[in-house]
């Protein structure tokens, strides 16, 4: 049993360590460029293949992610802040400590409101690239 764990593991690449500092920009939020944002694009810096992506992302006052479909499920969890977050016409407010599980199929966006800006981590899985593929 040891054996076989220790085989696996060897097969893996080594971990990565990643300092979100390293990877901070200021740029129009995703799907609609709706105001802007701080990203933190964390998972860009791991080395490839990667099976998923982990984001950061402070949507300014006014700003928003705009509806979009997604072909994967998604999460969106805030860290500080309030936002509305949508699903297929459904919405709902989310808070610090809040999550939204959204998936596979779904049109979906999230806003920011309030007085204070929206930070949430987004996480969804990484499709391998088929060869030929940007």
């Amino acid at each position: 049993m040891i054996a076989a764990l220790l085989l696996m593991a060897a097969s893996a690449p080594p971990m990565a360590v990643i300092d979100e500092q390293d990877t901070v920009r200021e740029e129009a939020p995703p799907h609609g460029e709706i105001g802007m944002s701080t990203a933190y694009r964390i998972s860009d810096s791991a080395p490839a293949p990667r099976a998923m992506e982990f984001r950061r992302r402070i949507l300014h006052k006014g700003a928003a992610i705009g509806e979009h479909p997604i072909a994967h499920d998604e999460v969106y969890y805030v860290l500080s802040g309030e936002g509305e977050v949508v699903s297929d016409g459904k919405r709902a407010m989310l808070k610090p400590g809040m999550t939204a599980y959204l998936y596979n199929g779904a049109v979906v966006g999230i806003w920011q409101k309030g007085d204070a800006p929206l930070s949430l981590i987004v996480a969804y899985p990484n499709p391998p690239k088929v060869e030929g593929q940007k």
